[in-house]
């Protein structure tokens, strides 16, 4: 038996909820014109800034997030869908899809979130809910799912109607649900695309002119009507530091794209990624038992946590066996690496959510079994290991 490669640990990263307490920003000083606005950290969960982030308003093409979020929870990327007519107005964004046409959920999703294209959103709810009102109770459900509390929506596009709104609080939520899933978080971030549609190609513009402009900022969707104004909900990253921002009511795209800016470049120097643990770098050796030699364990990726500026990062690692018994494949995970900041601990290995973080719950796996940490037993009595009391 070859006991002498690494074993990996997973690597364990910080995963909070998105907690929406005050911050010490709050009303601090008048740092954009907006009249809504918000900043979050998505990782710690704070709020970096706000203004009037709790205060109802229209959302106009914002709301496309929900559309796409549903699109993408209810259909496969593959499936084709018939364009249905859609009567635009002049005023509103289409992808210039005609009737009839066989579309792709991944490429109407583009047309969606690039070009903010409306009867690419016409399109997807009627293939996928078979009417504009029940694909409208799908959005309200998974917005009532997702805890948005302060937004209603009245139809798949955003266009302004009676009862429809949203909160900067709430979209800021909802961009960083788009972001959780790796097929929306790739598309907001191209600055233009190509899709078919029939035996036609189409390129689409996105209408977040920051994408492309500026290296750092990622996404994720704008929005415009007489009423809402000019809305934008980003989303930046430098330094391995994420961040969300919400823009509400502003008067222009100028404006809007200021101010998001203004909010990116006041977070960003608040934070910090930390490199807890490296892929491959041993951090113990455990005893094989009767074997009179020891196994080398590393973290099976690098783990990066990110925490404000002057907070301490603790590192631990978290359920080694005091030994081992062989057979033990290279690669076998025997234990966790957690980072915790303020007293909250980071979480498991089964990741969700991109870059830097992972979801909760972690797996011991020796030799061929695998056990949950719950305590349950392991599915063969070929391995085993006794654990530190």
């Amino acid at each position: 038996m070859r006991f002498g490669a690494a074993i990996a640990v997973p690597a364990l990263a910080a995963v909070l909820a998105f907690l929406l307490t005050a911050s010490p920003a709050q009303g601090a000083r008048k740092l954009v014109d907006a009249p809504s606005a918000i900043l979050v950290q998505p990782d710690t969960g704070d709020v970096v800034y706000a203004r009037n982030a709790f205060k109802r308003r229209p959302m106009a093409s914002t709301a496309k997030m929900m559309t796409a979020l549903v699109a993408v929870e209810n259909a496969s990327l593959g499936r084709r869908f018939r364009v249905v007519n859609y009567p635009a107005a002049s005023a509103e964004s289409v992808a210039g899809l005609r009737p009839g046409e066989r579309v792709t959920n991944a490429g109407l999703l583009q047309a969606l979130m690039i070009a903010s294209a409306n009867d690419a959103a016409a399109t997807l709810a009627a293939g996928i809910a078979g009417s504009n009102s029940r694909f409208v109770r799908l959005m309200n459900r998974r917005a009532a799912e997702a805890g948005l509390t302060s937004t209603r929506f009245a139809n798949p596009v955003g266009l302004d109607a009676p009862g429809a709104y949203s909160t900067a609080r709430d979209l800021a939520r909802l961009g960083q649900l788009v972001r959780r899933n790796a097929y929306l978080r790739r598309i907001v971030d191209r600055p233009r695309s190509t899709i078919s549609a029939g035996e036609r190609k189409i390129t689409l513009y996105n209408r977040n002119t920051l994408v492309g402009q500026v290296p750092w900022i990622s996404g994720i969707k704008t929005g415009h009507t007489q009423r809402a104004g000019y809305l934008l909900v980003g989303s930046g990253e430098r330094s391995s530091v994420p961040l969300v921002s919400v823009v509400m009511g502003t008067p222009s795209e100028a404006a809007r794209n200021r101010d998001t800016i203004r909010l990116m470049r006041y977070g960003f120097p608040r934070f910090r990624a930390v490199v807890a643990a490296r892929k491959g770098k041993v951090v113990a050796r455990v005893p094989v038992a009767l074997q009179g030699t020891s196994v080398a364990v590393a973290p099976s990726r690098t783990l990066r946590v990110v925490a404000r500026r002057g907070e301490k990062v603790t590192v631990v690692q978290r359920g080694l066996p005091a030994e081992v018994t062989g057979p033990l494949a290279r690669g076998s995970r025997v234990g966790e690496i957690v980072a915790s900041s303020r007293g909250r601990v980071s979480g498991g290995s089964r990741t969700r959510r991109p870059a830097t973080t992972t979801c909760c719950g972690s797996w011991v796996a020796m030799a061929r079994c695998r056990r949950r940490c719950s305590g349950a037993r392991p599915n063969s009595s070929r391995c085993s290991a006794r654990r530190r009391n």
